[in-house]
């Protein structure tokens, strides 16, 4: 097992250094980009229709979802439970010490 994993290593040591070795010819001056398209100055290109279309599908499927469950289950939003009155509320249960207390 460590001769072959050896082996796999050895390949991918003697490939990087023939990569390294041929120079790069560039026929022009801007700089090549291996990842991915780069525009400079001027939009991307434009979206296909399936994609477009895939987009405002999952925007309104999405849309549907957070206001379905607003209107059905409000509780997440409103609280499970009534707010109590504050003018019910005891000076012991707020901490407020009596007045005759100095």
């Amino acid at each position: 097992m460590l001769s072959s994993r050896g082996l796999i290593l050895g390949r991918a040591f003697c490939g990087l250094i023939a990569r390294q070795s041929k120079p790069i010819k560039s026929t022009s001056i801007q700089s090549i980009r291996w990842s991915h398209a780069a525009n400079y100055r001027e939009g991307p290109p434009p979206a296909s229709k399936a994609t477009r279309i895939g987009a405002e599908l999952v925007a309104g499927l999405m849309w549907w979802w957070i206001l379905y469950h607003i209107f059905t289950e409000y509780e997440h939003i409103t609280g499970e439970f009534e707010y109590p009155d504050p003018s019910s509320w005891t000076n012991a249960e707020l901490g407020i010490p009596p007045d005759s207390e100095e």
